[in-house]
């Protein structure tokens, strides 16, 4: 992906060669490569979709960070930073609550699934 060049442009709307705007090209790179904490002091299961009825397939150990790579709605689970139906998925067939991730976010922070 490459992303013109937009210093000393302001109030403009420069695209990439896919049509996005850079900064939204810029944010898309930035998300992708970040990753969040799962609330200190916690092991998270991971289920195998977004909600509590599904199997856990996994448990991530206290300390552990994860990538985001999408989000979707699913039940609602309160957890350390509030009550929350936003699932995040963080593999395939991976879902964990956002409820016990540290995005500094109520909402969305990565598309939606």
């Amino acid at each position: 992906m490459s992303v013109e060049d937009t210093r000393g442009i302001t109030g403009g709307d420069v695209a990439d060669v896919e049509g996005r705007t850079a900064e939204a090209a810029v944010t898309t790179a930035a998300a992708l490569a970040t990753s969040y904490p799962v609330a200190p002091g916690y092991q998270l299961n991971v289920r195998s979709g977004p909600g509590t009825g599904y199997s856990i397939v996994r448990v991530l150990s206290e300390g552990a960070w994860v990538r985001i790579n999408c989000q979707t709605p699913g039940t609602w689970v309160t957890g350390p930073y509030g009550t929350s139906n936003i699932w995040d998925n963080i593999g395939s067939g991976q879902y964990v609550s956002d409820a016990y991730i540290r995005t500094g976010s109520d909402g969305y922070v990565a598309p939606r699934c």
